[in-house]
């Protein structure tokens, strides 16, 4: 008897995990058709309507909410104080694959982000990065630097708004890494100012860790003030402006930056 026990108790957890992978599994290819599907129709839509960020707008009225909106909902904070009709740099925490559908959402006005260059091979996101005019990051090149800045500089000169996450990576642990100072020239070198925004719960929703683990939660964007680039000369004004966009975003987390 107390053989029969033992196995009982030790496979329960199994019986009491399937269920949950196997929504796990459903969640995750509802999210491929979904955005295969609306990508799709966005970029035909675009084609036919002949405006530029006509797929851009379904991202944040369509796409987005019907990803964000079942995993736990958003909540937006400060973005009425902001004047839209200037572009910016934004700059934001990076905790989960969550992150993109919230600033989509959270910035009412047609975004761009600055992908990691693996996205290049990536089906039907690919196409319509390309489409939408975003750009690609390569981590592995550093001679790529100068030219990747020229092109975010010639984006936000342009008149349009761009989003990049300049911690590099997911945090795993869900600490605020450091910001890396090399993008902010771009913002200088256009006369942009740059835009913080925090991203509240993305991590706990949709943590880095695992397989596609949605655990629903509220979530929360929290738009910070401009920072000015205007007198930002040469390295020390670009890292200067990094740390002082490291620390808005730091200040509306609440969080002490990961040394």
């Amino acid at each position: 008897m107390e053989y029969r026990q033992t196995r009982v108790e030790a496979a329960a957890p199994v019986i009491t995990e399937l269920p949950k992978r196997v929504l796990n599994v459903l969640e995750f290819a509802f999210t491929l058709l979904w955005t295969a599907g609306w990508i799709s129709v966005s970029l035909v839509l675009q084609l036919v309507s002949g405006r530029r960020d006509r797929a851009l707008d379904m991202a944040r009225t369509r796409w987005a909410p019907g990803l964000v909106g079942p995993a736990g909902g958003l909540t937006v904070e400060g973005a009425d104080a902001i004047d839209w009709s200037r572009p910016y740099l934004v700059v934001a925490n990076h905790e989960s694959l969550l992150d993109i559908c919230v600033l989509f959402m959270a910035v009412p006005v047609p975004l761009r982000f600055l992908l990691k260059e693996e996205m290049r091979r990536v089906p039907f996101v690919a196409g319509y990065a390309r489409a939408t005019g975003m750009l690609f990051i390569s981590r592995d090149d550093r001679r790529a630097g100068p030219q990747l800045r020229r092109q975010v500089a010639g984006v936000l000169g342009a008149g349009q708004s761009l989003c990049l996450f300049p911690e590099g990576t997911r945090t795993r642990d869900g600490r605020l890494g450091e910001f890396k100072s090399g993008s902010f020239q771009a913002a200088i070198d256009a006369g942009v100012e740059v835009l913080p925004i925090a991203l509240h719960g993305t991590g706990a929703v949709l943590p880095a860790r695992g397989f596609f683990r949605v655990c629903r939660g509220p979530m929360r964007a929290t738009v910070g003030q401009p920072l000015p680039v205007a007198g930002r000369v040469g390295a020390a004004g670009r890292q200067a402006l990094s740390r002082e966009a490291q620390d808005a975003v730091a200040a509306m987390l609440g969080r002490s930056v990961r040394p």
